[in-house]
């Protein structure tokens, strides 16, 4: 139950779930930080890389709809944008009272917003498309090829093992928690204290019960000749087809980006 909760991953034989893992991580780091360089009110751009997102969302299979909607969940943290409007310099275009202050926002902080919103939704799509089309195993066998610290890969690889297990195990605490504090009224019982209290006492189980497990779990790989690297029985061969597509994808993106900077 919590592998489905957690892992993003939707299974496919499509053109995008064939490409080499390596070229769709490159990909999509390109994609999101030729997407950060373009400049403010850079429309025609933006438009050029959500059609390029979306032609790769619809080649893929996993549906249009399922990735704009797991995209919505980072809206919350673009509220944070939102003070951009009043703190840009510009010509004012409505004020907002709150309070003592009176916030005045601009039409450039607006056209900030915007662009910066823009940004981060395409970006969020690639980052969902790789993970909807790349078996997170795979995305760590791509980032130990492009020579990221193994440190950083084995905690991702843990990370990603583990958390379902812990996740599970929290879920079990928090049945044993209802069971025993049930009222006959069925609304359960305890003051708002009491639950504070044995919710930090669950937190603190969780914990103690984790920490137990990796002593054991890393001894017992130890035991086993690991050598704090990844390892994997399937060769990692970059096919002429993957390696065609990035360098025209790539080219497409650097001509997306340098034109918005000549217009």
């Amino acid at each position: 139950m919590a592998q489905q909760l957690l892992d993003r991953y939707i299974a496919g034989s499509s053109v995008i779930h064939a490409l080499d893992a390596r070229v769709k991580l490159v990909l999509t780091i390109a994609l999101i930080v030729c997407a950060s360089l373009l400049p403010v009110g850079a429309w025609l751009a933006l438009t050029a890389f959500t059609a390029l997102v979306w032609a790769a969302i619809i080649a893929s299979g996993v549906g249009l709809p399922t990735i704009l909607r797991r995209s919505l969940l980072a809206l919350p943290f673009l509220l944070v944008v939102v003070t951009v409007i009043f703190s840009v310099p510009g010509r004012p275009i409505f004020r907002l009272p709150l309070g003592f202050v009176t916030l005045t926002a601009t039409d450039a902080g607006l056209l900030r917003f915007i662009t910066i919103v823009w940004k981060s939704w395409i970006s969020m799509q690639a980052a969902l498309l790789l993970t909807a089309t790349t078996h997170f195993l795979d995305v760590l066998r791509a980032l130990q090829a492009l020579h990221m610290p193994k440190i950083i890969v084995a905690l991702m690889s843990f990370m990603y093992r583990y958390l379902f297990i812990l996740v599970e195990e929290a879920q079990r605490l928090l049945r044993a928690r209802d069971c025993r504090s049930a009222a006959l009224q069925g609304s359960g019982g305890g003051s708002l204290l009491w639950r504070a209290q044995v919710t930090g006492r669950l937190v603190g189980t969780l914990f103690l019960r984790s920490f137990e497990r990796s002593e054991r779990i890393y001894v017992a790989m130890l035991s086993r000749g690991y050598t704090g690297e990844l390892r994997s029985l399937r060769a990692q061969t970059l096919d002429r087809r993957d390696l065609r597509v990035g360098l025209v994808v790539g080219a497409i993106l650097l001509i997306i980006t340098a034109q918005a900077f000549v217009g």
